[in-house]
């Protein structure tokens, strides 16, 4: 088997750790070699800084290659002596995750691209509580990249090992499916071609819960669509709501730690909203005590659902693994991020679009109310709010420069007055909205610039009063980095 030795360095090649592992595009940066770099630099972390001896869990999901690709990370880790088991099958995310808690295994190691495009694949590292990585783990990971891994005196095993069936008990049994089942509700399930693939459907089934699924057989190729639950790639579920006449759609990413939803009108219901559903349910059906915590792109409907209840909130950077952090110190309620990425500690550190889906279904069974009528009295209840993001290709000078100059200060974004400046991660602009004094318990207006620190993409987001002051500040925002007329 080829190792990675001293010469394999950091610079000759483009493994980054970034927010939740390494990235990169098939055949291009992410190769076998550069995959051993990766492999190897975990497998490193696990013999110094673990207990190798409890092994490592190794799965993957429906992307191009990636069986052959978690096989190959487990020889890497075999051959340093680490004992690996090894997903007998496609498996998602947080069933990993549940499998390398729930075996008290040193880490995991997930071979996906999680939303990306079909051209990528990537490397997800899973700590031993079964969640992701703390940021200091990341960095020490990172820091054994280029290190040589030393073979063992005798290669350890690699086990086939199901991971599945008590990754689907455990989230069947956190939700009242005998309640879903009486709510007489049908849903439509969008997998995405993903590793999510017939879960959902199995469980619906085996409870007698009327549902269709689409996308549910396994294509690396994602045929028309990214696996990103999000508007622009979820119009064939809002399609299917609306002609079998479900009462909400669901769907998880291409590694189904992710949810995007469609309520029965056929409209998007996104992950804040999701989010801000689940926490009041929690919080007020359920009396489930802990503390919430968003990350810094998140709606802040969630800081008023805590306000009101008297539950403290922790806003941190972008990336699920600053929630995961403090669920392990702390007792955490739930915790989620702008991308659909969603956990409760109750659970797992960890995000899990399949239990979120379950989730939503027992909230509408238990409030005898369809998806949108529930969207419908948060927005009576904590004020009308509003959001959307775009993703802007461009090169690092211009994407730096951007934010060089967003840092320098601006009055004024939409014609709207910066009332302040905060920057946890990225440039929030904080802005006096006019329409806001005519309406009543109007949500704040923001607007975010957040650089990518792996790709040249500079990400706008925003949240507002009204779809249309949300259009008017992207658009500012694009205006602004690609310096077409500046902040207005």
């Amino acid at each position: 088997m080829e190792t990675v030795t001293a010469t394999d360095s950091p610079r000759s090649c483009p493994v980054k750790f970034g927010t939740d592992g390494w990235r990169g595009i098939i055949a291009d940066d992410f190769t076998f070699a550069n995959l051993r770099v990766a492999a190897s630099a975990i497998a490193n972390y696990i013999l110094v800084e673990e207990d190798p001896s409890h092994g490592v869990c190794i799965a993957y999901d429906t992307r191009f290659g990636s069986d052959r690709f978690a096989q190959t990370a487990a020889e890497v880790l075999a051959f340093a002596g680490i004992p690996v088991q090894l997903a007998s099958g496609i498996t998602p995310t947080p069933a990993l995750s549940f499998a390398v808690r729930e075996s008290g295994a040193a880490g995991g190691i997930m071979i996906t691209s999680s939303h990306n495009p079909y051209q990528w694949n990537g490397v997800k590292f899973k700590a031993s509580y079964g969640g992701s990585g703390k940021p200091s783990m990341m960095a020490a990971i990172e820091s054994y990249l280029g290190k040589p891994l030393s073979r063992a005196a005798q290669a350890a095993a690699i086990a086939r090992v199901d991971f599945l069936p008590n990754y689907i008990q455990a989230i069947a049994r956190f939700v009242d499916l005998g309640k879903i089942a009486s709510s007489g509700y049908k849903f439509a399930i969008d997998s995405m071609y993903g590793a999510g693939a017939g879960i959902l459907a199995g469980i619906f089934s085996r409870w007698n819960i009327p549902y269709i699924e689409i996308h549910g057989e396994h294509d690396p190729l994602f045929p028309g669509i990214n696996p990103e639950p999000i508007q622009l790639h979820l119009r064939a579920l809002q399609q299917a709501v609306a002609e079998q006449h479900c009462q909400a759609g669901l769907a998880t990413d291409g590694d189904a730690d992710r949810i995007g939803a469609v309520d029965e009108d056929g409209n998007i219901v996104d992950a804040h909203k999701i989010f801000a559903i689940l926490l009041s349910w929690m919080i007020e059906r359920k009396q489930w005590p802990g503390e919430v915590v968003r990350t810094f792109n998140t709606t802040r409907m969630v800081d008023r659902i805590c306000a009101r209840h008297g539950r403290k909130l922790h806003e941190v950077g972008i990336g699920f693994k600053h929630i995961c952090d403090l669920m392990l110190q702390g007792e955490i309620l739930i915790g989620g991020e702008e991308s659909g990425g969603i956990g409760s500690a109750r659970h797992l550190p960890e995000r899990d679009g399949l239990l979120n889906a379950l989730l939503l279904a027992n909230v509408m069974a238990d409030e005898n109310k369809t998806l949108g009528q529930l969207v419908a009295k948060l927005q009576r209840e904590y004020g009308e709010h509003h959001y959307d993001r775009i993703d802007l290709h461009i090169d690092d000078e211009t994407k730096n420069a951007a934010i060089a100059r967003a840092r320098a200060g601006v009055k004024f974004f939409a014609g709207m007055p910066v009332e302040r400046v905060e920057a946890v991660d990225g440039i929030k602009f904080f802005l006096r909205n006019p329409q806001a004094a005519t309406l009543p318990n109007a949500a704040e207006s923001w607007l975010l610039l957040r650089a990518s620190g792996t790709e040249p993409l500079l990400r706008i987001y925003a949240e507002s009063c009204s779809p249309a002051a949300v259009g008017l500040l992207l658009d500012a925002g694009r205006d602004f980095a690609l310096q077409s007329g500046g902040p207005r």
